[in-house]
Formats: structure tokens, C-alpha cells, sequence
């Protein structure tokens, strides 16, 4: 397949052009050699230092535009976001003319060769530790894996303060489309039991703190600015499904569970009501939030929640095939579209959400609440007593 790419070269004083080939490896040994009079060869500019890939030509054009209409501060970030120390990624491409797509250098003396393709599968770059996710970039994708399978991924306070750190790592980095999914057979349970039982002996203080915690988290991922895909890879119950329909895109296999299950331990789905009310109207959501039962992934495409129903096999490269289609629209265009779409309930969703964390806050001071954990724990029907 012929491939397109925008590319960023620069001198040793850091004087930089961009441009646009469909022959990486023959345009920067062109530049490299002083076979392209002008401004490359007069300034010396002959280090590749940032490079993307396109399927599309009218793609990589429209890049390379953009690109050359920034100021030089914004080229810069670009190119450190990836390749701080300013290596020439083409270091070892040369004496001769090699095939279109390009060897990637293994590491060297622990130093790792850092590089851009907006298609290139072979990425190495510096990562962030985590231990209740894995985060992996590829080919313009980043990946997160809640990675607690013994657990069924259940929620931790870790695990949320890890995902915010996952997204905030992503936008960083030149990824533009988000995979969100789960190890093993669940893709998220719901919160942890060991964090349950925490719930019972907080103050009112510490209930907002951590209400305000799980909002900050769906609300990020919400209105992240790049586009966001949940694979559900199975069980996706209560603060699960919270996190599957913050996601723009919703794939889920036909074994999936999904289910707002909090009144049925004395909690109020306060937050994601914020959202699901606007994703599927007053009558679905007053169904889904009041009843807490559970419904699987056709009940769920139905309402608009799971835009596809996937086999098991087919999930992750479906969601691969979905970011590869986003991918090859204009980044800038679609983080405009999204804050746009956004923008539509931003006004009323700062007072829901205000609203949310409070109602969290207050149900947890009540007797039906204590009686919800204490019977979910003890794995006995529960006696309300209304209070």
C-alpha cells in the first residue's frame, strides 16, 4: 500500500522545514545530500526529526498546511513531545535507497530512539508506570487496559487517580483516538468491595472529596478532546457502565452486562444521570436509574448506549478499525467538533454535576445506605427502613 508523509526537518541551530513526500527515505537522503537547492540545502537543514504517516495524500497535505501555519513554538512541542533530545530518526537509513516503509532502530545503550508516524506500529517511547492500568500507544491510538482482572477491574481510588494520569500522559502525546477496555473477562465491575466497606465510616467532607473524585473522572473522560472508544470486553456494571457511557464510541460483545445498579445498595446514580439523561431521554433513563436492574448489549444498542455489537474476536480490531477511520480526519476538526457537541449542555452540566457531588455526599449519611453496603457485603436482602 502507498503511503503519504509529513515530515519536519532541522539544522543543528534548529532552523526547521516541513514538507510532504510519498518517498520518505529517497526526499530526506535528497535533503541530507544537497540535491534540493534552496532553503534546506543553504541552511544545512538535514535532521529528520519528526515524521506522520497517511493512507490518504489529500490528508498528508492538509497536514503539512497546518503544520507550516503554526508559530515555530508550537512546531517545537511537536517535535519534544516525542523526540526531546532532537535525534535524527534517519541516522541509520543510509548509504543506500531503502524500501518505502522504514526500519525501525532497535534501543542503544538503554537510550530510546523516539519517533512520530501518525500509522507506525513501532513506537518506543518513555512511559509512565501504572498498576492497575496499562496504557500502550500504536499507530496514532493509545490503549488503556484496566488491568485488574482477579478483581473484575472493579474501581479502585487508585485505579481513578491512574486513569487521570492516563489521559492526561495521552494528551500529551500525538495520539488522537482513545481505546478504553478491560483485562481478562469483565470490563469493569463497578467499585471495589474493599472501597465499599471504606464508605461506611466517612464524614460528610470525605464523602464529597470522593464524589467530586469519581465526577472529576467521568467528567474528563466525557469531554476529553480526542475521540474516545469503550470496548466492552464484558460485565460493565454500575461506576462500569459510568465509564462506557462517557466514551463517544460504545462497542460491546454480545456477553456483556451492563446495569446503574446503585439503588439497589443505597446509592444514587447522581453523576452519570448528569449524562445518560441526554444520551437517551427522560423515559429510558427514569428505567435504567430507578429499577437498577441489569440489560445486555442488544437492550443497550437499542437505547442508543452501545453503537455496535461486536463478537469477541472481532472487538479490539473493530475498535482499531473505527480509531483508523477517525484517524484520517483533521485532528484539529474533530477536537472542534467535539467541544462543540460538548458545548451544547456544558452550561447546565456544571450545576448537575455541583448538584451530583452533593447528593452523593448527602445519601451516604442515611440508614438505607449503611443497610445497602452492610447487606451487599454480608450477601443478605436488604431491610430498608426508608430513612
Amino acid at each position: 500500500m502507498r503511503h503519504f508523509y509529513v515530515y519536519i526537518m532541522a539544522s543543528k541551530s534548529r532552523v526547521l522545514y516541513t514538507g510532504v513526500t510519498n518517498n520518505i527515505h529517497r526526499r530526506v537522503w535528497e535533503h541530507k545530500h544537497d540535491k534540493l537547492p534552496g532553503f534546506t540545502s543553504d541552511y544545512r537543514v538535514h535532521r529528520l526529526v519528526y515524521f506522520e504517516t497517511f493512507q490518504y495524500v489529500g490528508n498528508a497535505i492538509a497536514r503539512e498546511k497546518t503544520i507550516k501555519g503554526w508559530l515555530r513554538g508550537k512546531k517545537v512541542a511537536l517535535i519534544e513531545s516525542l523526540n526531546s533530545t532532537w535525534e535524527d530518526l534517519s541516522e541509520d537509513w543510509y548509504g543506500e535507497i531503502k524500501p518505502l516503509t522504514p526500519l525501525i532502530p532497535a534501543s542503544t545503550e538503554g537510550k530510546p530512539i523516539l519517533r512520530c508516524a501518525q500509522d507506525d506500529k513501532h513506537v518506543n517511547r518513555v512511559k509512565m508506570t501504572y498498576q492497575t492500568l496499562q496504557l500502550a500507544f500504536d499507530a496514532g491510538i493509545a490503549t488503556i487496559t484496566l488491568n485488574r482482572p482477579d478483581k473484575r477491574n472493579a474501581i479502585s481510588f487508585q485505579l481513578l487517580e491512574e486513569l487521570l494520569a492516563a489521559l492526561d500522559e495521552i494528551e500529551r502525546s500525538p495520539a488522537q483516538v482513545v481505546i478504553l477496555t478491560g483485562a481478562g473477562k469483565a470490563f469493569c465491575a463497578g467499585l471495589d468491595l474493599d472501597e465499599l466497606k471504606s464508605l461506611l465510616g466517612k464524614t460528610h467532607d470525605e464523602n464529597v472529596k470522593d464524589s467530586a473524585r469519581v465526577a472529576r473522572i467521568f467528567r474528563r473522560l466525557y469531554e476529553f478532546p480526542r475521540a474516545t472508544i469503550a470496548a466492552v470486553n464484558g460485565a460493565a456494571i454500575a461506576g462500569g457502565t459510568g465509564l462506557a457511557t462517557m466514551c463517544d464510541f460504545t462497542l460491546a460483545v454480545p456477553e456483556a452486562k451492563f446495569g446503574y445498579t446503585e439503588v439497589r445498595i443505597g446509592f444514587v446514580p447522581a453523576i452519570v444521570s448528569s449524562i445518560l439523561v441526554w444520551q437517551v431521554g427522560h423515559k429510558i433513563a427514569r428505567d435504567l436509574l430507578l429499577t437498577g436492574r441489569l440489560f445486555d448489549a442488544t437492550e443497550a444498542h437499542r437505547y442508543g448506549l452501545v453503537n455496535e455489537v461486536v463478537a469477541p474476536e472481532r472487538l479490539l480490531p473493530r475498535a482499531r478499525d473505527l480509531a483508523a477511520q477517525i484517524l484520517e480526519n483533521s485532528p484539529s476538526s474533530v477536537r472542534a467538533t467535539k467541544k462543540l457537541i460538548n458545548s451544547f449542555i456544558a452550561g447546565q452540566l456544571d450545576q448537575q454535576i455541583a448538584t451530583a457531588i452533593e447528593d452523593n455526599a448527602h445519601i451516604r449519611t442515611t440508614a438505607d445506605f449503611r443497610e445497602g453496603i452492610s447487606s451487599f457485603l454480608e450477601k443478605r436482602k436488604p431491610q430498608w427502613s426508608g430513612k
